[in-house]
């Protein structure tokens, strides 16, 4: 399993190292990538990685990167804090992110 560091570390790596260039918003029942106006549904991409960070003294600390790839080729991450659940997203989102789905988790 690779070392990922820290979630600055670990976004400079997926970036620079991994192609994974755009940075990925989420809303309500889709990711925005907000630099090219476009937007995607939950089946117009595929979450690639998850890295969970956990603060080490402070809860607020605690953070998901998900490394995603649309289908149309463009790569990019999205970053959330712990707590998905607890906002406005729809059940499709909460399905596509979810930690126990079967892909790669790197702590």
């Amino acid at each position: 399993m690779k070392d990922y560091g820290t979630l600055s570390q670990a976004i400079n790596k997926l970036k620079l190292e991994e192609g994974y260039e755009h940075d990925f918003n989420l809303l309500d029942e889709k990711i925005e990538l907000k630099s090219q106006k476009e937007h995607y549904n939950t089946e117009e991409f595929d979450v690639d990685k998850v890295l969970r960070f956990e603060g080490m003294s402070n809860p607020d600390d605690n953070a998901i990167l998900y490394a995603i790839t649309t289908h149309n080729g463009k790569k990019g991450v999205l970053v959330d804090g712990y707590g998905i659940s607890g906002g406005q997203v729809s059940k499709a989102m909460l399905n596509k992110l979810d930690l126990t789905a079967k892909r790669p988790l790197d702590n």
